[in-house]
């Protein structure tokens, strides 16, 4: 079924653009289906499911490293399928599959039933759900992009800081099969007819402007809600250029890699503590409805620290923020590792989340800012397997190396040396600038990427 013309109506009838749409249609499934996916709400069910099996914590950890291995492989193929269709079917599939697995993980009993549920789910969070979400807003958003990633960050935040403490609250009430049921419902009741309903590719598919201002014409200012408006004869100011480049051009820039070899790095950092850090608290003699805060608390540090980097994003050259958000990773990780109790739980945790926050806003950003909306899910498809990998080497490697030592104060330590090793590399990753004459495709937009 196709929504054209109702978005078309809809459009026409707002006193506010478009965009605000996608962003809210785009906001649903980061809310839901990726926090219900995320390390930070699977870190609450590590104790309880593997107290019940007798799971050693590196076969719990595999399922969320191969889940990732396999939205590794399918990335590429959904960044091209974001390009040329959009995200609409993309994220209402990939929620039902999340929801699916959800709900089957409440009937599993072997450790094989647990990976072949939470995997499928695990590598739709991955990928799809990342591409799709950022790469719509991304595409609808020049002048204004920091800001409306950061509030996607912010209710994929919320979603973050809630869904651990309710699962919690559901594993202590009724068990942890009823919490994964729940989860799962929520995701299919909320995740999928809103996105097919609302989504469109992007502005200029709709006969719009990319992110106008109140007169329609895109500048470095302007209130967050201005009215919509069709598409322009005068054109932009050639300060207001976007370099759009192919995905040979993005694979030839230095800027690429560094960035590819800094998302390996961070989210390492990023899902190897998030996943663990809850048992490490419950290890240190925590209560376990009081560990969950540390999950819940990392989570939430994500809120304020993506409102805190966006509003500098214009401002501040993007690597050397993206350099910053490392370091407060650093102490965080190693901050954490060190930590008995919750009085200093919180605060790291908060501090962790701070840094994550900023690492997930800005490379969203930079990869828009740099590389143009043009190819973006090309480019970002090629470029996700980095993160992925992180992502899927940061839990097992915690999980194998608390089987070695009994302990995660090792693997988070190494983790912070990582991180800061990455945040003085990331200050070579200046802007690509413009490309050849020939070659370039220039369309109305902000002013690329400070260097």
């Amino acid at each position: 079924m196709r929504f054209e013309g109702l978005r078309a109506r809809l459009a026409k009838r707002l006193p506010f653009y478009y965009g605000w749409v996608i962003l809210a249609a785009a906001s649903v499934p980061s809310f839901g289906a990726r926090a219900v996916m995320a390390v930070a709400t699977l870190s609450v069910f590590v104790v309880p499911m593997t107290d019940e099996f007798g799971w050693s914590r590196g076969q719990f950890s595999g399922a969320v490293s191969l889940g990732a291995l396999f939205g590794l492989i399918v990335s590429p193929f959904a960044g091209r399928l974001v390009d040329r269709y959009g995200s609409g079917a993309m994220l209402s599939a990939s929620s039902a599959v999340v929801g699916l697995s959800a709900i089957g993980l409440s009937l599993i009993s072997p450790v094989w039933s647990f990976y072949a549920l939470y995997v499928p789910g695990r590598a739709v969070f991955s990928s799809p759900l990342e591409l799709g979400t950022s790469i719509a807003v991304s595409n609808w958003f020049i002048r204004r992009r920091p800001m409306a990633l950061a509030y996607m960050g912010i209710i994929q935040g919320i979603g973050l800081t809630i869904f651990p403490v309710i699962a919690q609250v559901l594993i202590n009430g009724w068990g942890w099969r009823t919490a994964w049921l729940a989860l799962g419902i929520f995701t299919i009741s909320t995740g999928i007819i809103p996105v097919l309903l609302l989504m469109a590719r992007r502005p200029e598919d709709m006969g719009l402007e990319a992110d106008p201002d109140k007169s329609g014409q895109a500048d470095s200012g302007g209130e967050p809600f201005s009215g919509h408006a069709a598409i322009k004869e005068r054109p932009s100011p050639a300060r207001h250029a976007e370099y759009n480049y192919t995905v040979r051009q993005a694979l030839a820039t230095r800027a690429f890699w560094i960035l590819a070899l800094f998302s390996v790095l961070g989210f390492v950092v990023q899902a190897g503590v998030s996943l663990h850090q809850v048992p490490h608290y419950i290890g240190q003699g925590v209560p376990t409805h009081l560990a969950a805060l540390t999950a819940s608390t990392f989570a939430f540090g994500q809120v304020p620290g993506g409102l805190f980097w966006s509003a500098l994003a214009r401002r501040v050259p993007l690597r050397i923020l993206l350099s910053a958000a490392a370091a407060t990773m650093t102490v965080g990780a190693i901050g954490t590792g060190l930590s008995s109790s919750l009085s200093g739980g919180i605060p790291m945790g908060f501090l962790l989340g701070f840094g994550v926050g900023g690492i997930h806003l800005l490379l969203r950003l930079t990869w828009a800012d740099y590389y143009g909306r043009t190819h973006l899910g090309s480019i970002r498809g090629l470029a996700l397997p980095a993160q992925i990998g992180g992502q899927a080497m940061g839990p097992i490697i915690a999980g194998f190396m608390f089987d070695a030592t009994g302990g995660y104060e090792t693997p988070f330590t190494i983790f912070g040396i990582l991180v800061a090793f990455a945040a003085v590399m990331v200050l070579a990753a200046t802007p690509p600038g413009p490309l050849p004459q020939a070659s370039a495709s220039v369309q109305p937009s902000v002013a690329p990427a400070r260097s």
